[in-house]
């Protein structure tokens, strides 16, 4: 039986993946510093710990007796959070550094890094028409200030922990992963969700205008939550030692993002353009040349399939806070929904 450890399991991602590693017989650690209360997904069948992974005692209790790790630990967010919270991100380098080093001492066997498509030379990111992001393009290096640095320099982090220690490290980009059981609103919320609960805001309270952030032009690639799952644990197992995308490369703007939204919700808003809000770099795209070459696959689930249900689970939450907001005015729903597998 595989022994692992997933850090972040309180979040989006860590927590799908949690639930995926128990359903394929892993033994399962999930840590997360947030209370148990707040994790979107609990699985009864895992070893469940809160703790602060930027305090290097925790790290060591958290992979001692384990043998493989899944670090997804970081301080991170929407573009509206890490633009105005560079610090706070870049601090995550504790997480991973600390990770490392007691991976390193209590003879974890492989160790899986969460990157970041931020990590990408701006400069190559200028024009809404991106032919796609390779690998190569992390370098000469000019990376989102803040979280991008953070994510470029644990990456080598990995690579010289493989290369000095013979720790076995493998390290995925991430572009931007979406799907249920995520953030959709307070501030941390990426764009998929964000919009899903700005329609969702026209049926339930009313809200007939849309506030877009820049001029809906810029261009980004979404990956829905499945295909992230299957590209991790493909990665983690494969025998690929550099940074490898993993990302759709389905591309569009924002303003068809907000399109495709709208037609799922069967209705219409009207659109205002915020030009001072928060809104990355002009265009980002993934190039999977090199994980079709790798590994004979590439994250393929349509934007549209994945929206769909992305929207029902929002809307669902949405209609729930709701219901406790008009039962008692006092006492303010949140988003977080645990839920035990049994």
């Amino acid at each position: 039986m595989k022994k692992a450890v997933v850090t972040g399991a309180g979040g989006f991602i860590g927590g799908h993946l949690v639930t995926e590693l128990i359903k394929r017989g892993y033994l399962v650690r999930a840590v997360d510093k947030k209370p148990l209360t707040q994790w979107y997904q609990v699985s009864e069948k895992s070893d469940n710990l809160v703790l602060d992974l930027n305090i290097r005692e925790n790290c060591y209790r958290a992979v001692n007796g384990y043998n493989e790790v899944f670090n997804l630990a970081a301080d991170m967010g929407g573009m509206g959070f890490i633009e105005t919270h560079k610090a706070d991100c870049m601090l995550s380098v504790l997480i991973n550094t600390h990770m490392l080093m007691a991976s390193r001492d209590c003879g974890i066997d492989r160790y899986f890094y969460s990157s970041s498509a931020c990590v990408y030379n701006g400069d190559k990111q200028t024009d809404p028409d991106n032919p796609g992001l390779k690998e190569s393009d992390a370098y000469p290096a000019l990376a989102e200030d803040g979280y991008g640095w953070e994510k470029l320099f644990s990456e080598r982090m990995c690579r010289h922990f493989m290369e000095d220690y013979g720790l076995t490290t493998r390290v995925a980009r991430f572009h931007n992963v979406y799907g249920p059981f995520g953030t959709y609103d307070g501030g941390r919320e990426k764009a998929p969700a964000a919009i899903c609960r700005k329609v969702i805001d026209r049926e339930l309270y009313g809200k007939d205008e849309i506030v877009i952030w820049g001029d809906g032009h810029q261009t980004r690639s979404f990956m829905y939550i499945d295909d992230c799952i299957k590209g991790i644990l493909d990665i983690m197992y494969s025998e690929i030692e550099e940074p490898l995308n993993l990302g759709s490369s389905e591309m569009v703007s924002i303003n068809q993002l907000v399109d495709i939204v709208e037609d799922i919700a069967g209705h219409r808003l009207n659109r205002k353009y915020d030009p001072d809000a928060p809104k990355g770099v002009r265009g980002r795209n993934s190039d999977n040349t090199l994980i079709r070459e790798y590994l004979g696959w590439e994250p393929s689930i349509p934007l549209k399939a994945g929206l769909q249900k992305t929207y029902i689970w929002i809307r669902e939450q949405m209609i729930r806070d709701k219901e406790i907001m008009e039962k008692n005015p006092r006492k303010h729903g949140h988003n977080y929904k645990s839920v035990f597998n049994d």
